[in-house]
């Protein structure tokens, strides 16, 4: 693992807005470099011991075929229903004209 810098340390809280003080910089500089090797461990691990879950996520294709389906038992449930459809309250208002 690469060491970070002090450069780097300021960067990063330049680019955070966060204001650091030069007494500030080795322990952050150490609390960073230990959060990576962490990282950096638990990455090695995962791809040494459960390689299904380091590949990439792959498509999966199948065909979309419409089914008719029996609206019924789900319609009974709702508190309230129009026809085939659920009545809900309004979230959005209308605009004023």
């Amino acid at each position: 693992m690469a060491k970070i810098t002090k450069e780097e340390i300021l960067k990063i809280a330049r680019m955070s807005h966060l204001e650091i003080h030069q007494d500030e910089i080795e322990s952050l500089r150490a609390q960073l470099e230990s959060v990576l090797s962490y990282a950096e461990r638990v990455q090695e691990v995962i791809e040494s011991d459960m390689p299904e879950l380091s590949r990439k996520a792959e498509n999966v294709f199948r065909e979309d075929v419409a089914m008719l389906s029996d609206v019924e038992p789900i319609l009974n449930q709702a508190p309230e229903r129009e026809g085939d459809f659920f009545v809900v309250p309004a979230i959005i208002e209308h605009a004023k004209k």
